[in-house]
């Protein structure tokens, strides 16, 4: 399997910028020249810069990683509810394209925003929204969740009590993150499986570099799990397609 690969989910994290300790956690230095070296031999030609729980609401960072990594790698972010139009689409001018709710972690809005926010951001640019939990808390959220108008799930939402309910979620077009397998609880590929038998575009896998707080990191095995569960053809959607339409990168 040689296919080109978009990774829908990356941490950038430089010293440089600020930085807040979470949870008693900061992480350790994983520079845009870190990530390079280590994706070399990896098929990557695009891919999502993820904001995470350490780096709150600060945005330097990010424009500073999307202007080093080039046209083909956009921005996750996590901002204040209120935060203006003219703020947003600024952001947006420099290839952002979602807003990220961390609720397992914190470091973001609080959920009773997420709504809202959720389609603000979407009415005002044609964003997505991300979240970070275990699926399995989302029991409450299932039919407002489902009637938003673009929403991602992160890494396969960790946990085997929540797969019910996420794959209630995908069969009403919630996208999932093919990301983080050493921080799941079941076997990756059979999973992967049937959410991509409910629906062939949820799916986007990411690597989830540098792997902060995660029992096992990131290996490019985790590649080849893709391939060997889906075949050649539908591992393209997963590994490139779905993504790059979801991030809306056609034509770029």
């Amino acid at each position: 399997m040689d296919h080109l690969i978009f990774d829908a989910h990356l941490h950038i994290i430089d010293p440089a910028y600020p930085l807040t300790s979470n949870q008693g956690f900061l992480p350790s230095a994983f520079t845009v020249d870190d990530y390079i070296h280590q994706t070399a031999d990896l098929s990557i030609a695009g891919g999502a810069v993820v904001s995470g729980s350490f780096q709150s609401f600060d945005q330097s960072y990010l424009q500073a990683a999307l202007a080093s990594l080039g046209p083909h790698f956009v921005g996750v972010t996590q901002l204040p509810h209120d935060t203006p139009d003219d703020t947003l689409v600024a952001l947006d001018r420099q290839r952002v394209r979602a807003v990220r709710f961390n609720l397992r972690r914190g470091g973001s809005e609080s959920v009773q925003h997420l709504f809202s926010f959720a389609n603000r951001v979407h009415e005002l640019l044609g964003w997505h929204t991300e979240i970070y939990c275990d699926s399995a808390a989302l029991e409450e959220l299932e039919t407002p969740l489902c009637a938003l108008p673009a929403v991602s799930i992160d890494h396969l939402g960790l946990s085997k009590a929540g797969l019910p309910l996420l794959y209630r979620l995908v069969e009403r077009g919630v996208k999932v993150k093919a990301t983080g397998f050493g921080r799941v609880d079941f076997a990756v590929s059979q999973v992967v499986k049937r959410l991509h038998s409910i629906n062939p575009k949820a799916l986007m896998f990411g690597t989830d570099l540098p792997s902060t707080r995660s029992p096992r990191p990131f290996n490019p095995i985790d590649i080849e799990i893709i391939g060997n569960a889906l075949g050649d053809s539908d591992a393209r959607c997963v590994l490139w397609e779905n993504a790059v339409e979801f991030y809306r990168l056609q034509g770029e």
